[in-house]
């Protein structure tokens, strides 16, 4: 009920201009990351140490984004029927849980630097953070496009638009620092960042664990599927209606269409061919003559 052929051109092709993608934005990440780190202990920032740690976050994340993407575009086989597409979500999801353990350990570090405040030199602090800045909204320009496409992309994507906030809270602390010359500023920032990141770490990690656990796909209304079945012309019950994401991108139907007296299969499935032609990318339906629960 649709053009499997058609489908695979369109997830290689899209898999190989993310791969592309996520090479250009790796070389420009790990380039910035050791600029970043040195400037973090020359001039004793915590905020920018904990962008330094996105930074370096970043730079593994789009190296494990691109690994997955690689993976992702290995041919169907007969052991891996499905290919390896869900190595991307595995990515995503490795990526998130990362995330979620830095923005941890920068909220430990916070916390011993407000009771310990260190001297800040917030000019240095100021300048790596622009530079920082513009590296990831680069990135993120150069990922934009493959956002929508695939949730790994949109983890990548992820890392780098936290970064650039990151980025964003050490400016104004930086500057903040500079103006009152209270040293806990920096600290307090980087407590910002990190609570900033969580919520959306774990809204990631919810997503892949959604397809990884083969729940039905945000957008779908599994009641509404079922009532869309029964009311199509022919079909007098279904049952074993499933619909699940492989990568995210792309919904997968299977369903046992219990047929009235006198309908015929070919017509039924042609008017379910209409009912899913927007919505599914692939339908299985195992026509039935009496619901096979009762055989």
């Amino acid at each position: 009920m649709s053009d499997h052929a058609h489908d695979d051109h369109h997830h290689d092709h899209a898999a190989g201009a993310n791969a592309r993608a996520l090479t250009l934005a790796l070389m420009l990440t790990f380039g910035f990351l050791v600029v970043e780190i040195t400037g973090a202990w020359a001039f004793s920032s915590l905020a920018l140490l904990s962008d330094a740690a996105h930074m370096a976050t970043d730079s593994a994340a789009l190296a494990i984004a691109l690994l997955a993407s690689r993976i992702a575009l290995r041919a169907v086989s007969d052991q891996r029927s499905y290919g390896d597409r869900r190595v991307e979500v595995l990515a995503a999801a490795f990526n998130s849980l990362v995330l979620l353990m830095v923005a941890g350990g920068i909220l430990v570090a916070a916390v011993y630097r407000l009771f310990a405040p260190a001297e800040v030199l917030s000019l240095g602090m100021f300048s790596i953070a622009v530079a920082g800045l513009v590296v990831n909204l680069i990135g993120m320009r150069i990922l934009s496009a493959g956002r929508d496409q695939s949730l790994n992309m949109k983890g990548a994507y992820l890392e780098l638009w936290a970064d650039a906030v990151g980025s964003v809270g050490v400016i104004l602390g930086a500057g903040a620092i500079w103006l009152t010359g209270w040293p806990w500023v920096d600290p307090l920032v980087a407590v910002a960042i990190a609570v900033w990141v969580v919520p959306r770490s774990w809204g990631l990690l919810r997503a892949a664990g959604r397809i990884l656990m083969q729940s039905v796909p945000q957008g779908f209304d599994l009641a509404e599927v079922r009532g869309q079945i029964l009311t199509t012309s022919g079909v007098a019950g279904v049952h074993d209606l499933h619909v699940w994401t492989l990568a995210g991108d792309d919904a997968h139907l299977t369903a046992h269409i219990v047929l009235q007296p006198d309908a015929t299969p070919s017509r039924v499935r042609a008017a379910l061919a209409r009912v899913f032609a927007s919505k599914i990318d692939h339908v299985t339906l195992q026509f039935e003559q009496t619901d096979c629960r009762l055989a």
